[in-house]
């Protein structure tokens, strides 16, 4: 919940939400395009991707660059997954955590975050070292941790193994520069 007081007047709001953002590389859009050459200097791509707070950026589970497809590439790709059959694996992954847990692997706080992780010992060195190599904070680290436990309930897999770890930490990587 969230709640608003001002002056004489107090409201309350639910706050379970789920946040799904999108924004460019840099002010021109092209920062690693194959299309077309990006004109922005590393300053300016500096200024523009720090309008994002470190704090924020650690409150976002999944960062997942979407490089530009040539339209006649786009035209000529094979059709993917239905949304039927990822929709399935999806529900099973998560009524799969809730049945181990009593609640889906982004609720999981503090200590249940050890209990029901099951990560493995490889996992866990590979997760510390490169966490450390990240300057990751606590956050961040948790926050992995938990799509890493996704994943691996994706999978099927009973513990979180060093692949879903490597997984999880693709989709954290931060914005980059053109320096």
């Amino acid at each position: 919940m969230i709640t608003i007081s001002r002056a004489a007047r107090r409201a309350e709001f639910p706050a379970r939400f789920q946040l799904i953002g999108a924004m460019n590389p840099c002010p021109c859009g092209y920062l690693g395009s194959a299309q077309k050459k990006c004109r922005c200097t590393p300053d300016q791509v500096a200024r523009y991707q720090s309008k994002l707070s470190g704090p924020l950026i650690d409150r976002i589970d999944l960062h997942v660059e979407v490089p530009t497809i040539a339209p006649a590439d786009l035209m000529q790709a094979a059709p993917g997954e239905s949304s039927a059959t990822i929709r399935a694996r999806c529900s099973a992954a998560r009524t799969f955590a809730v049945a181990r847990q009593g609640k889906a692997n982004q609720a999981l706080q503090g200590q249940e975050i050890d209990t029901y992780l099951l990560l493995d010992e490889a996992a866990a060195r590979f997760l510390n070292l490169a966490a450390a190599r990240l300057g990751w904070s606590g956050r961040s680290t948790h926050r992995a941790l938990k799509v890493a436990r996704t994943i691996a309930d994706l999978a099927g897999a009973r513990t979180t193994q060093v692949t879903h770890v490597a997984e999880a930490m693709q989709y954290r990587r931060t914005l980059r520069s053109t320096g």
